[in-house]
């Protein structure tokens, strides 16, 4: 059995490679042989406890996202379906102008994600994305883009998204200072990721409206050219992603400055839960679909059990890439190669910006690259000239470098947005990386002329 962590990282390499690239496996079973490999390969696992491991870092993600992918694609099919998503897309239109339109996706997905995972964010937003595409013609891979990199953007730097929070505890750094900068450094490096990058693959890159989350092109393309009259009204269509957000943010707040145990924090607990606010989101919209139908009962319900489908597809898939890189984490090659990088002797807040980018390049989860480089820059952030919180920023950005196969989140955009492998690594895998390099940028220049110590 070999003992080096980047054994099993480079054959799962090659695993991903041959299976989903070469022989074009479906996802899901691609992802699936590979981690094997990686088990079979790991010594932390015994060779008969491989499937168990597997199982259980299969069912971790399913009981993480199972539910809330269901209901998303719920809200997503009755969103499309019963033309709530192009009733928002025309009233975004009529204030930004199809020339503008990308700007209304990029500050909505920028500050929905505060108080808002990224993976719901784009599960609420990703309708419109689609829904423009259906009316315009025109701009989808930028779209994709902006809602990548605006939910991005301040999932990974700023408080009280739970990786940020627990990096500025780990980095004792005032919550205020960190929410601040972390809006500071989230701002440009969106814009640059998303709109330039964005409109530069737009140039480059088309790619047609496939059905996904249970709603064809045909039925987009048709509620593009509805009258207004015909459509719910604006209230009615904003109100399965207004709900959500304002019950989870409830519960991003309250968990912030109340104590745990009342009445209050438990309240919020319940319903700011993302599989009860999803559920309650759910409900709305299929309401609204269900009114604006002409559809029975019977055949209604089989309108979102259609969904239910493609939304069971996706949960396969992601839990799938959880799964291959919970083994990865088991292999530690994360921490093997962040040790080498500390002791090269590289500037703390290159070090720090590596550490977060080769943990989530090497195991998936940003949340976990950045708790992990956190924990281990802590002890040396006393020897910066400039203030911990730039650390912080660091890790964060760094964090975002390159979401790939290991990376649940990189299967819920390909499947959500309906694109290809190869669109996802071109989009949203891209837009990380260049969200990672313009951060690093950003961090050493305010460190250099804002240093704050």
């Amino acid at each position: 059995m070999v003992s080096n962590p980047l054994v099993p990282f480079l054959l799962g390499l090659v695993a991903v490679i041959v299976f989903l690239v070469l022989l074009r496996l479906p996802a899901f079973l691609g992802l699936t042989l590979a981690t094997i490999v990686v088990g079979l390969a790991t010594p932390e696992v015994p060779f008969a406890d491989v499937p168990a491991k597997m199982a259980a870092a299969f069912g971790d993600v399913m009981e993480a996202v199972g539910i809330p992918i269901l209901m998303a694609a719920i809200i997503g099919k009755s969103l499309m379906d019963s033309g709530a998503a192009e009733r928002i897309v025309r009233a975004f239109l009529a204030r930004t102008g199809d020339e503008r339109s990308e700007v209304a996706l990029l500050g909505s997905s920028y500050v929905l994600s505060i108080p808002v995972f990224v993976d719901n964010v784009f599960y609420l937003l990703a309708p419109l994305g689609r829904s423009m595409y259906a009316r315009t013609g025109t701009k989808y891979a930028l779209y994709i883009a902006v809602l990548s990199a605006g939910a991005l953007a301040t999932h990974m730097l700023v408080p009280p998204t739970p990786g940020p929070l627990a990096m500025a505890d780990t980095l004792n750094v005032d919550l205020g200072t960190a929410m601040l900068m972390g809006a500071l450094v989230a701002l440009p490096i969106s814009m640059i990721a998303g709109l330039v990058y964005g409109h530069w693959i737009d140039r480059r890159l088309s790619i047609p409206l496939r059905e996904a989350m249970g709603s064809t092109a045909e039925v987009l393309e048709s509620k593009a050219t509805t009258s207004l009259d015909d459509l719910p009204g604006l209230g009615e269509a904003l109100l399965p992603i207004v709900l959500p957000v304002a019950l989870i943010g409830s519960n991003t707040v309250t968990d912030a400055v109340l104590p745990n145990g009342g009445t209050a924090a438990a309240t919020t607990d319940f319903l700011g839960s993302s599989t009860v606010a999803l559920t309650l989101a759910a409900l709305v919209a299929a309401a609204t679909f269900y009114r604006t139908s002409d559809l029975h009962a019977s055949t209604f319900g089989d309108a979102l059990t259609d969904a239910l489908k493609s939304g069971g597809n996706i949960i396969a898939i992601t839990a799938a890439g959880g799964a291959f890189g919970a083994l990865l984490r088991t292999a530690g090659v994360g921490e093997y190669i962040a040790d080498a990088l500390a002791a090269a002797g590289i500037p703390l807040l290159i070090t720090g910006w590596l550490i977060g980018g080769v943990i989530r390049i090497a195991q998936g989860s940003g949340t976990v690259a950045v708790l992990t480089g956190a924990s281990m820059m802590a002890p040396l952030t006393s020897g910066l000239d400039a203030h911990p919180v730039y650390m912080m920023m660091s890790v964060g950005t760094g964090a975002l470098l390159f979401s790939w196969y290991n990376d649940s989140g990189f299967w819920i955009v390909n499947e959500v947005a309906g694109l290809t492998q190869a669109e996802t690594l071109k989009t949203w895998s891209a837009v990380n990386t260049v969200m990672a390099f313009t951060g690093l940028v950003v961090v050493l220049l305010l460190a250099t002329f804002v240093p704050l110590a």
